[in-house]
């Protein structure tokens, strides 16, 4: 028999804005900031345990974030949380 000792789950999400929109670089990225912000209070409003590993602006405008979240409240994520 098997059983889950630990377990998390590692996402790349790209926050951006189609190119037909006509903003700005400037614009767009402020637009994706705000998309990652609400991201992170939706994931703090549901108690999801998280850890951003990295974000990166492109010159597109768009958001590369990874980002390390619990699977859920069953298993234990101490040992991917530092």
């Amino acid at each position: 028999m098997k059983r889950v000792k630990a377990a998390c789950i590692l996402q790349t999400l790209v926050f951006l804005q189609k190119p037909e929109t006509g903003f700005s670089r400037e614009r767009m990225l402020k637009i994706n900031q705000e998309e990652f912000e609400h991201y992170k209070a939706t994931l703090d409003r549901q108690k999801t345990r998280y850890q951003i590993d990295d974000v990166a602006e492109q010159e597109d405008g768009s958001l590369v974030v990874r980002v390390r979240k619990q699977y859920n409240d069953n298993t234990d994520v101490s040992e991917y949380f530092k």
